[in-house]
């Protein structure tokens, strides 16, 4: 085939590799802005997707595979790695070129996967990443060496530096062929009953040789009967297969033979014949260094106060950094809504905007801020490495509740967002424990609780200082912390039970993070809350707006026809229920817009006192100090803030949320118990706070 065919052959790119591998930083590199993020037809499984420049006129597609440590198909994230290279995902090519991406300090573990890939005989480029860590390790890689004995094109680099990513496309550019012999073996018994298996794929499903090969490994390494498996694959193949399947596993055991611990070991002495014929050592300082500093912050005294210490630290930025661009754009918006009255004439379209569209929307996004920090420092806990050492003492804590050590990320990921958090509750591979991490994951306070609890801490202590502020806040995440814990324990000991979950994970060596890789994520996390705030907010505003002006009152004062409105009887047929919690009907028409997103909550009190006041509001936390009763007496009192923030901490009020636990779950039933049970606990919690404060003589 001559090489401009090659060339113009390639279409999809597929970026594939462990987790921790630099994966997402060579995707960056490769697709700059040119980046889409979606879900794989069917499933809530992240789909990445960009284009990559590789010449003014030659443009591909990049897919960006969930990170694996194999494709063996035990969890979500390896079905659908596996699926799109072998062409099987729904609306997804099957790829021309796969550039596995490995870490150079950890070449025996990331060659494992590569090794698997290449049992699809796909045209291959390692991209050998981390090649300063090596270095830094005492290792050297002949990186000519290694190509040779891999059989594929090998291209060193250092992707947080953006060196080898020219090389890496010039690479791709020119084409890579698909030229393979398998050269690991395992038993002559198990390598014929893989071609038996082979050949019973090729006539029952009519597979390819490549497929045909890689499923039969998947299949024996399910290490159990598939006849009595829960795996999909039971329902993908015919009865006359599975027969067949059963009769050759029977065998084996009859032997002795153990195919799935056979396959790794045969891979795995072919990978340590690899190492040791391209790579030498010499010393391992980093090494060293890492042991020392994880020495500390693992240790199961000072790792926890040092986990601690820096969740104080952010939550301290959260309150005083972020303080100033948050007054910027509260003059912003205030400025913008004074303007809008000077050149409007007054009526119900400039009352909408001011009142409605303006206090709702401004009302959420100054707090912005605060949000970017919380994104900021999520990205460099997951860049530098410490991410990992959280999950590691935190599971000392939870495999006490029955919640696997793998359950740490999604739920570390709900202090962000509950729908990515319960996304990533994925790749946990026993269906109780991904079911327990989904129920409970909206309990971590995420970030659209942040102006809930801004607005109720400023309420509460209006002299507070930035440390005090932090210490409720770290609270308030604690709370829903401990509250995760809890629930775990009780759905382990009834809806839930299963044996105490065993958790093995990888501390990556710390790296200096990717500065452009956070500040890339936090542009599309702002970008999403943005989106968030232009959007479902926005529409939000308008509808309260709308309930809480009509029908019209004009010789009523300010409150009393906020009252009479349609949103005033709707909050005033819900006081009887919340009013032993110590909230009013104004702070129930907070509540009912809140189900659609937490944020609505803080955007509806702005309205609801722009609307109740006579004059417009100097400030939220102002309007909540003057707020009274029909008596008299204070409503925002401390056990009322006390009570929103707690009630806020466990409610589960986002309809996304909703939907996308209905996706993961397959259904409703889980989904509404969600609902219902985070919903009481949320009544009950608030309802303590309040009557129980009373009888302690606190008001």
């Amino acid at each position: 085939m001559p090489e401009t065919a090659v060339k113009n052959s390639i279409q999809t790119v597929v970026l594939a590799g462990n987790p921790n591998s630099g994966k997402t930083t060579v995707f960056n590199a490769f697709t700059k802005l040119r980046q889409k993020v979606g879900n794989y037809p069917g499933v809530t499984v992240e789909k990445k997707t960009g284009t990559l420049a590789l010449a003014k006129d030659r443009i591909v597609n990049v897919i960006d595979l969930p990170g694996t440590y194999s494709l063996a198909v035990r969890s979500i994230d390896e079905q659908i790695a596996r699926d799109v290279l072998l062409g099987r995902a729904p609306d997804t090519p099957k790829p021309d070129v796969v550039v596995c991406i490995l870490d150079a300090s950890n070449l025996e573990r990331n060659l494992y996967l590569f090794t698997q890939i290449q049992d699809l005989k796909l045209p291959i480029v390692v991209a050998l990443n981390m090649m300063d860590e090596a270095e830094a390790k005492g290792l050297t890689i002949d990186v000519d060496k290694l190509s040779k004995e891999l059989g594929v094109p090998v291209v060193p680099m250092i992707a947080t530096q953006n060196k080898g990513i020219e090389e890496i496309k010039q690479c791709i550019a020119e084409g890579v062929e698909a030229r393979y012999e398998r050269k690991w073996r395992m038993s002559p018994d198990l390598e014929e009953d893989v071609e038996h298996i082979v050949r019973l794929l090729k006539q029952h499903e009519g597979m390819d040789d490549n497929a045909a090969f890689s499923e039969a490994m998947s299949i024996l390494s399910i290490g159990r009967p598939i006849a009595s498996s829960k795996d999909s694959i039971k329902e993908f193949y015919k009865e006359e297969f599975l027969f067949q399947i059963q009769a050759i596993q029977d065998k084996l055991k009859k032997k002795g033979l153990r195919a799935r611990s056979a396959a790794v070991e045969a891979r795995y002495n072919w990978i340590k014949h690899v190492i040791k014929q391209s790579t030498t050592t010499e010393g391992d300082g980093t090494l060293a260094l890492t042991d020392r500093i994880d020495a500390f912050v693992t240790h199961k005294i000072f790792g926890w106060l040092f986990f601690i210490g820096v969740m104080s630290i952010m939550f301290y930025l959260i309150f005083s950094i972020a303080s100033y661009p948050m007054d910027l754009i509260d003059g912003l918006f205030a400025a913008l809504g004074a303007w809008t009255e000077s050149v409007m004439p007054p009526g119900i379209l400039t009352d909408l905007i001011v009142n409605g569209v303006i206090a709702g929307v401004g009302g959420v996004v100054i707090f912005l801020p605060q949000i970017l920090i919380l994104f900021f420092f999520i990205g460099f806990f997951q860049d530098c490495g410490y991410m990992a050492r959280a999950a590691f003492i935190m599971d000392r804590l939870m495999s006490k509740v029955g919640l696997h050590g793998k359950s740490f990320i999604p739920l570390l990921s709900s202090y962000a967002c509950a729908i990515p958090g319960i996304m990533a509750a994925r790749t946990i591979e026993s269906s109780k424990d991904r079911l327990m991490t989904i129920l409970v994951a909206p309990m971590m306070s995420c970030s659209a609780r942040l102006p809930v609890y801004t607005v109720m801490i400023a309420a509460l202590i209006p002299e507070a200082s930035a440390w005090q502020k932090a210490g409720i806040m770290l609270g308030m995440y604690a709370l829903g912390t401990a509250g995760v814990g809890v629930m775990a324990w009780f759905f382990k000991k009834t809806l839930l039970k299963h044996q105490k979950p065993i958790f093995i994970m990888e501390l990556p060596p710390y790296r200096f993070p990717s500065f452009k890789a956070i500040m890339l994520q936090m542009a599309d996390r702002s970008g999403m809350f943005l989106k968030r705030a232009g959007t479902i907010i926005l529409a939000m505003s308008i509808v309260l707006w709308a309930l809480m002006s009509f029908p019209k009152h004009d010789n009523l004062s300010a409150h009393d026809a906020l009252q009479k409105s349609y949103a005033g009887q709707i909050g005033t047929m819900m006081e009887p229920a919340i009013k032993p919690l110590g909230f009013d009907w104004r702070i129930g028409i907070g509540l009912v817009g809140s189900f659609a997103a937490r944020e609505v909550f803080v955007s509806t009190m702005n309205i609801v006192f722009n609307l109740d006041e006579e004059e417009e509001i100097e400030s939220l936390r102002d309007a909540f100090q003057q707020a009274t009763w029909p008596d008299g007496s204070p409503l925002f009192t401390p056990l009322v803030c006390i009570g929103i923030m707690v009630f806020f901490v466990f409610a589960l009020q986002c309809l996304s949320t909703v939907a996308v636990v209905w996706r993961e779950t397959g259904g409703w039933r889980w989904a509404l118990f969600q609902l219902f049970y985070l919903t009481l606990i949320a009544y009950l919690a608030a309802l303590a706070v309040y009557q129980g404060g009373r009888l302690l003589g606190y008001s």
